[in-house]
């Protein structure tokens, strides 16, 4: 995470309610043939753990069950020219973004946990696309068969780190002016973290 701790983020729960939002991880961990990665929508659960499923050929599969893992999260991001704060002369151009990092033990779950864990990702997720998906559209032999493909995982959480590097070092008036230059480029989502961090 940011060294300067004006970006650093410490509200685990805002953190946790934020990962909602960027659902889609990076878990990293490393292996026998050395560090990996995997990417796969992730979903908190009440108890505050992780949980994600991995295709069975993944390289991470078979490595997971017991071994340390961290996930990574990231929401917006942007590249911020140093022509919209102060003179360019006295700025350097930097990027603003927020990520989230939990780190935690993993183990491998069961067939139940995966079929609830398919369900809630259907009941989170199909409404951010405006559609109504669910397992009781598909066919239940193809459904029975395409569990055997995955498996499910929970992390317990042991640290979450998080960054908002949301220019909170800048000047009011250099605020403005990236936050004006943001939205003409059609990055409104970052100008509107910046407006709501001020």
């Amino acid at each position: 995470m940011h060294p300067n701790g004006q970006f650093h983020w410490a509200d685990d729960d805002a953190m946790l309610a934020a990962i909602n939002g960027m659902p889609f991880g990076r878990i990293f961990a490393t292996t026998p043939m050395g560090p990996r990665v995997a990417h796969a929508p992730v979903i908190v659960t009440p108890q505050r753990t992780l949980r994600f499923h991995l295709a069975n050929g993944n390289a991470l599969t078979d490595c997971l069950d017991g071994a340390v893992a961290l996930i990574l999260f990231e929401g917006a991001n942007s590249y911020i020219s140093a022509n919209w704060n102060g003179p360019p002369s006295h700025s350097v151009p930097t990027w603003n973004y927020v990520a989230i990092e939990c780190e935690g033990t993993v183990r491998k779950l069961g067939s139940d946990d995966l079929v609830a864990l398919l369900d809630t990702l259907a009941q989170q997720l199909e409404p951010t696309v405006d559609e109504d998906w669910t397992r009781a559209k598909m066919d239940p032999a193809r459904f029975e068969a395409m569990l055997h493909a995955i498996t499910c995982f929970e992390l317990d959480i042991t640290a979450i780190r998080g960054t908002r590097k949301l220019s909170q070092n800048k000047s009011q008036k250099d605020h403005i002016m990236i936050t004006s230059a943001l939205d003409q480029i059609g990055h409104s989502a970052m100008a509107q973290l910046m407006r709501d961090a001020v």
